[in-house]
C-alpha cells in the first residue's frame, strides 16, 4: 500500500476550474492505477476517473466527460484531476486512490472496492 494525499481543493464559481493533486509518499506510483471518486453530503461515493499503470489509458464518468482530465506524473509521484466547467453538482469530497495492478474492463475499476489504497479527501465546493 502506498500513503495518499490530496490538494487542490476550495471554492469556485461555476464555470471555473481547479486542479487536484495526489501524491504518493514512501514506495513509486508508477506501477499503480490510480482513481477519483467523490462523495457528497447524503450521497454514495461515486466514481469520476481512473488511469491505468500500464498505459495510462483514462476513464471516466459520463458527467464528467468532456469537463475533467485525469493525467499523471510517474516521476513526481503525483495523478491529477483537472476539473474545467464545474457545476454546482461537482460539490463533494474528492478522494483519490490507488492500488498496484492494471485496470481492465473485468477488474470492477469503477467500484472503491478495487482500490487498496485512500487518501483523506478533499473539499470542493462550486457556488451558483
Amino acid at each position: 500500500q502506498v500513503q495518499l494525499v490530496e490538494s487542490g481543493g476550495g471554492l469556485v464559481q461555476a464555470g471555473g476550474s481547479l486542479r487536484l493533486s495526489c501524491t504518493s509518499s514512501g514506495r513509486t506510483f508508477n506501477s499503480y492505477s490510480a482513481g477519483w471518486f467523490r462523495q457528497a453530503p447524503g450521497k454514495e461515493r461515486e466514481f469520476v476517473a481512473a488511469i491505468n499503470w500500464s498505459d495510462s489509458k483514462t476513464y471516466y464518468q459520463d458527467s464528467v466527460k468532456g469537463r475533467f482530465t485525469i493525467s499523471r506524473d510517474n516521476a513526481e509521484n503525483t495523478v491529477y484531476l483537472q476539473m474545467n466547467s464545474l457545476k454546482p453538482e461537482d460539490t463533494a469530497v474528492y478522494e483519490c486512490a490507488a492500488e498496484p495492478r492494471p485496470i481492465t474492463y473485468a477488474s470492477g475499476f469503477r467500484s472503491p472496492l478495487f482500490y487498496g489504497s485512500w487518501g483523506q479527501g478533499t473539499q470542493v465546493t462550486v457556488s451558483a
